[in-house]
């Protein structure tokens, strides 16, 4: 019998990933997001929902490839500061209301790596936040964001 709900869960699964008739999607395509800039620019963000995910963020990795970041989906709107702990190249946080609108940024954070947890400072939070996009260090200069402007999700 568990064989059979397995395979049933499985049919399932692969024909939510396949669509309809489209190419078939990954487990990587539904941890993703496109968000598209004011500026018509699109990048692909991985999302992370869970605690685990939210708390380790880009940790221990040695770079993001160009066009792409990584999003925080907070479970509520609060006050949501971000560190640098174990992150080894500079980014820049931006952190995005409910409506997905702009309230913070915060750039070229620099990295904190060889030092203990306690010693990395905390970035950020000066506004309630739903959101927080993690991006190369330049990143908003370049796509000229600034408070206010919103992402399309």
């Amino acid at each position: 019998m568990r064989f059979k709900i397995a395979m049933a869960a499985a049919a399932l699964l692969a024909a939510t990933l396949t669509g309809c008739g489209e190419k078939a999607a990954t487990l990587d395509d539904l941890r993703s997001t496109e968000i598209t800039l004011p500026n018509g620019t699109k990048i692909v963000c991985e999302t992370m929902r869970e605690d685990p995910e939210l708390a380790r963020g880009l940790m221990f990795r040695d770079s993001l490839p160009p066009n792409r970041g990584m999003l925080f989906a907070y479970p509520t709107v609060d006050i949501h500061k971000h560190w640098m702990y174990q992150v080894k190249f500079p980014i820049d946080t931006i952190w995005l209301d409910r409506d997905h609108s702009i309230v913070e940024i915060v750039e070229n954070m620099p990295p904190c790596t060889g030092k203990a947890a306690h010693e990395c400072p905390q970035y950020g939070g000066k506004q309630r936040s739903r959101y927080a996009l993690e991006v190369n260090a330049g990143f908003a200069a370049k796509n000229g964001l600034r408070v206010g402007d919103r992402l399309d999700f």
